[in-house]
């Protein structure tokens, strides 16, 4: 990330700085103000038609209510249903009758409410004048539908209903009761129905917080009311609810639970949804004007600004690539005291120093550092061609020839082995060898040591056939080998051992020493452990430091490395690297 702002122009810095730091995020602040006040607004607007739809609601049953309870007070008047039940010898008997306690009783609770349109009496007793909101129960009343209503439902019951004329258009909306309450004294068949008034319903459901069609439905899902001009709710044939279209539209249902009279009839409004969110497109180009002068105003600004920083700037590179081609002129111009100011001040006097030092000073000692670097050049390969390896292996090959003239076996055979471990150790052409190789190093310098122990020192090698041809880091193994005879083995008076065993899998190659020598303390241990985790510079270390060191250079952290060790006890030291083939 650091290179890639390091390569690119300033100017386009800070294009980024304002796109990422100003504009990006007030666009994404003007969104995700938008997008609240969208929802907030959205969600106030449901809530309050919600609310209106439920004060229609209630209401409503506020009006059915109140015939419910008017219907009450016949239900159970003693009087009244005593009158209606008695058998009237003549018209004058019920006339009298009727101003002396029923006139007076209907002319009180009739209408109890604005909303109650007309009230009837209907009982089957045709001693009774038809009038003065009594009438006969006759057969025509009996085929009515909304006494087959009456009569199929429960007799303790009122229910309301939607009373059609003989074509089947619609006539009201009905209360209708049964005045059953002394039924078991009194024989003859009374039924009371109280009509609404249709436009006090109408101004009911034309409340000015739905912005939509309101509708009553019946509880088997037909529409008997509605404020949708599109729907012939007043005809014959009747709407189911469910059958409306609903694309873009948001319902509010609200059901009548646990009152007798209403149970299953829903009022419910249908709200088209660019209604609800018609304020928040009122206040969207306020958002849009606001945030334009916002994003305006800042950008000229910062325009302005940047422009100032960067053309000042390029006339300062401008100078600095002139430098290149040695023209040491300052930059012209008026003195600013701002940091880029400074920078010009401090280049004019850099150059003129520059200057001053390329003709005073700086080739007069270019010529000097010249001729101490070849000085140095001519003494390094001096040296050089006197360490040649290939003297010292000519003159080991050539006392190896001596003793085996001398039939000196031995002794030509450890030159021979020393000249082979010399060569192999000074040729570093290649990182990896196989583990063959890698062996043949170290057989090498068991004969060697073997020749300086004698009898004192033991070896036992078991290498896995499998693991001859991998790979490892060129005398990785041979440290620890080294480490276990110089300072374990060879302090002690009497014989000792070395076991080497080196096995492969299909991820990783274990290469394990032990030996039954002195030992090491325990801060000797951590000494060694402490190399895995060390993280300077070789240097010039070597041994099973370097061994330690180049082997996580190579693989990192997917080596693994343990030794246990004691006092007058061993050591065994395993070192496993990822498993590699040739």
């Amino acid at each position: 990330m650091n290179r890639l702002l390091h390569n690119t122009r300033l100017r386009n810095k800070m294009l980024l700085v304002y796109f990422l730091c100003i504009f990006t995020p007030m666009i994404v602040t003007n969104a995700i103000f938008y997008s609240l006040i969208s929802n907030n607004v959205r969600e106030g607007r449901i809530k309050d038609i919600d609310l209106a739809v439920e004060q229609i609601k209630n209401e409503f049953r506020s009006q059915v209510d109140d015939a419910v309870g008017l219907s009450s007070f016949f239900y159970a008047d003693l009087k009244t249903n005593e009158i209606l039940e008695r058998n009237f010898a003549n018209t004058e008997d019920y006339v009298e009758a009727y101003d002396d306690y029923l006139r007076r009783v209907l002319n009180s609770y009739h209408p109890v409410s604005l909303y109650l349109q007309n009230m009837m009496i209907y009982v089957n007793n045709p001693t009774l004048l038809n009038s003065g909101n009594i009438g006969y129960l006759s057969d025509d009343i009996r085929s009515e539908d909304w006494y087959r209503m009456a009569a199929g439902s429960d007799r303790t019951q009122p229910v309301f209903a939607r009373t059609k004329t003989d074509d089947g258009h619609f006539a009201s909306f009905s209360l209708i009761r049964r005045l059953d309450y002394f039924a078991n004294r009194m024989s003859k068949e009374k039924l009371l129905k109280i009509d609404f008034k249709t436009i006090d319903l109408v101004s009911l459901f034309s409340n000015l917080n739905v912005q939509g069609d309101m509708y009553l439905i019946n509880p088997d899902g037909g529409i008997e009311y509605t404020t949708n001009g599109e729907i012939d709710w007043q005809g014959g044939n009747e709407t189911a609810f469910a059958s409306l279209g609903s694309d873009k539209t948001i319902r509010f249902v609200k059901e009548y639970r646990g009152v007798s009279y209403l149970e299953g009839w829903k009022i419910a409004g249908i709200v088209s949804e660019d209604e609800i969110v018609k304020e928040v497109r009122d206040s969207r180009d306020f958002i849009l004007w606001s945030g334009g002068v916002m994003m305006i105003i800042p950008t000229i600004i910062i325009l302005i600004i940047t422009r100032s920083i960067n053309l000042r700037i390029i006339q300062i590179l401008k100078q600095m690539k002139k430098v290149k081609s040695q023209s040491f002129e300052p930059i012209q111009g008026e003195a600013y005291k701002d940091e880029i100011g400074q920078l010009t001040l401090e280049f004019n006097r850099m150059i003129l120093q520059i200057k001053s030092l390329i003709h005073d000073v700086y080739l007069a000692e270019i010529q000097k550092k010249s001729l101490e670097l070849e000085r140095r050049k001519a003494q390094l390969n001096a040296l050089q061609s006197q360490m040649n390896p290939h003297f010292l292996f000519n003159a080991l090959e050539t006392i190896r020839m001596r003793s085996l003239l001398k039939k000196e076996r031995d002794t030509a055979k450890i030159i021979h082995s020393m000249a082979k471990f010399f060569r192999g150790s000074l040729t570093w052409n290649k990182d990896l060898v196989s583990v063959k190789e890698e062996l043949e190093f170290i057989l090498c310098f068991l004969d060697i040591q073997k020749y300086r122990f004698e009898d004192k020192l033991d070896c036992r090698i078991a290498v896995a056939p499998e693991a001859y041809e991998c790979l490892v880091p060129k005398m990785a193994f041979l440290p620890f080998v080294e480490n276990a005879c110089i300072h374990g083995i060879e302090p002690l008076k009497h014989g000792g051992m070395i076991e080497i065993r080196i096995d492969a899998t299909e991820d990783e190659l274990t290469f394990t020493v032990r030996d039954n020598g002195i030992g090491m303390d325990d801060a000797t241990v951590n000494k060694l452990y402490r190399y895995l985790e060390a993280e300077e510079t070789m240097g010039e270390r070597i041994g099973v430091q370097n061994a330690i060191y180049r082997t996580k250079i190579i693989y990192g952290e997917k080596i693994r490395f343990s030794l246990n060790s004691r006092p007058g006890e061993g050591t065994c030291v395993m070192l496993a690297i990822p498993n590699e083939k040739s």
